[in-house]
């Protein structure tokens, strides 16, 4: 890949493309994932995926490129069409799901691009360099589902109003600080607005810089890729983004520099462990009028049924 990067780009380039990482082995859900990707685990009657690439066209993003490894076709066939599904299901009459099953394929101009080896995300970044060229685009993490595009969509904005990158970052508790990338920052006259001066990658809770975790969405000024090329392998041997968006930070703001934050307002769904993976589907099942007039009693008469045996 070459390094060459111009740095004469205006500020104010459009973002029109997204990057979604998803060449992980997905090991903490084994045997689960031997055979199936993580991402195409369903949260209710989709895959995790197809949530994240739904938020990327509502931002206004239509041309998705997934950065994808071994084992992960099944991503790519649940994004293409399936002509023999559809026409057992148009002979069926089965207008409703029919839709469902063109829904994924006619959802963005969606791309592939093989990460040779996990070396982690700052490489995986890398990867579409290619793609994405001397544009600004964002990157979406697929163990991360948020509620609505509008925590995208205001980090869209903030990259067009001051150029430079962006992150999404939520305030955790203290105990939780080490899982994280963390930033210290500094305000601005935009209350969900913050400059971040410093990114630390899963800091201990004595050394965090603050309780703002960096969560998964980013909006990256092109020039993370020159720095992405010389950026040495940090914890785990991988190369981190959060390693070259530091730099940036550092960086003038003629040179693709500067890194502000947005604060996350609405809702953050973690998939990407076991309890929260469950506590996504319930919440999402729950929000369905087809299903949450069903199961909701059940909920509350499972729970109930748990308090008593645990006072007997």
């Amino acid at each position: 890949m070459s390094a060459d990067i111009d740095q004469t780009r205006p500020p104010t380039s459009a973002v029109t493309k997204a990057v979604v990482p998803a060449a992980g082995l997905g090991t903490r859900f084994l045997p689960a994932t031997k055979a199936t990707p993580k991402e195409m685990l369903p949260i209710v009657d989709k895959p995790a995926i197809q949530y994240v690439v739904e938020e990327a066209v509502e931002s206004g993003l239509h041309d998705v490129l997934m950065i994808t490894g071994r084992s992960k076709r099944s991503i790519e066939d649940h994004f293409d069409r399936a002509y023999e599904l559809e026409v057992a299901l148009k002979a069926k009459g089965d207008t409703e799901r029919l839709r469902s099953v063109r829904e994924s394929s006619d959802l963005a101009q969606v791309h592939y691009v093989r990460q040779g080896e996990p070396r982690g995300l700052g490489h995986a970044v890398l990867c579409a360099e290619a793609h994405v060229g001397d544009n600004p685009f964002a990157v979406l993490l697929g163990d991360d589902l948020i509620e609505t595009a509008d925590l995208l969509r205001r980090m869209i904005e903030v990259r067009r109003e001051h150029g430079g990158s962006v992150v999404a970052l939520m305030e955790v508790e203290p105990e939780q600080v080490s899982l994280y990338g963390c930033a210290a920052v500094e305000p601005t006259e935009e209350d969900d607005v913050v400059t971040v001066t410093d990114l630390v990658e899963k800091p201990s809770r004595e050394e965090a810089p603050s309780r703002w975790a960096v969560i998964g969405r980013y909006v990256c000024d092109p020039a993370v890729f020159e720095v992405l090329h010389r950026t040495p392998p940090g914890r785990g041997g991988e190369i981190q983004l959060t390693d070259a968006l530091l730099e940036l930070a550092r960086t003038k703001p003629e040179e693709g520099g500067g890194v502000r934050g947005v604060l996350l307002q609405g809702q953050r769904y973690d998939t990407g462990n076991k309890a929260d993976y469950i506590r996504t589907v319930v919440d999402f099942a729950c929000r369905r009028p087809d299903l949450a007039e069903e199961l909701l009693p059940w909920l509350r008469e499972f729970v109930d049924r748990h308090d008593r045996t645990d006072r007997s």
